[in-house]
């Protein structure tokens, strides 16, 4: 056996525990619960705050940047991650399947914003972290890491609207690089190694040369894993 027909192996067998545990759905949507609950309370705490104008403007520019960037970075590493045993393995493979079926079923945006959040494993502790110690931190940084989380949940509509959804509003915003703009986003699908960014891809230019250093790219690696894959999880999104 060589070491792809290993991988697709390894592959398989973490799918098949995604598909049979109900323990690994039910871990994203208590995920979910944090990080959508997380950002909620932090509204209602924060927004009892006075903080000008332009601190907000500020504050948001910054996270809008921060969350483009590291929600990046995480992409990157997520399609580049071919380890498939231990706890986090049937979470890997299920996450490379969005090369396989990059469809979305249409669902409610605020539906897939909850869902989606589920993905976002790393931000759970972060959101927790922030709420035992926001009395401790200043009122912009607060303000800036609340929506830098809401921004990295809403990254993952603006990817969905990439795969699923046209309309005026939509087609618009991503005209003018509000949210992520097709054609930018197609490249990551058509070519090899690049475009990793989601929430409108400003960071791609820079997380391409990351990725170009430390990756060879997912056409000829993680992508092939799947190739002997058919079971149902092409089905669940």
């Amino acid at each position: 056996m060589n070491q792809l027909e290993i991988k697709q192996l390894s592959f398989n067998k973490a799918m098949l525990l995604y598909e049979e545990k109900k323990f690994y759905k039910t871990f994203s949507k208590i995920i979910s619960i944090i990080n959508v609950g997380g950002q909620i309370l932090m509204i209602i705490f924060l927004f009892k705050n006075n903080m000008s104008f332009l601190k907000h403007l500020l504050s948001f520019g910054i996270a809008y940047i921060l969350a483009d960037f590291w929600n990046g970075l995480v992409h990157m590493y997520m399609d580049n991650n071919d380890k498939y045993d231990g706890f986090f393995g049937p979470f890997i493979a299920s996450f490379h399947l969005h090369h396989k079926t990059p469809l979305y079923k249409k669902k409610p945006v605020l539906l897939v914003y909850f869902d989606e959040s589920g993905s976002k494993i790393w931000m759970a502790p972060l959101e927790i972290l922030t709420l035992l110690l926001v009395t401790k931190l200043s009122i912009f940084l607060s303000f800036t890491l609340m929506y830098f989380f809401i921004l990295s949940s809403f990254a993952e509509l603006s990817h969905y609207f990439c795969h699923t959804i046209d309309g005026k509003i939509v087609n618009f915003m991503q005209k003018i690089k509000i949210i992520l703009n097709k054609k930018h986003h197609a490249k990551h699908h058509v070519c090899d190694n690049i475009n990793y960014a989601f929430l409108n891809g400003m960071s791609d230019p820079l997380i391409n040369i990351i990725a170009k250093r430390f990756y060879k790219g997912y056409k000829n690696d993680t992508d092939k894993h799947y190739e002997v894959y058919v079971g149902k999880g092409t089905e669940n999104r």
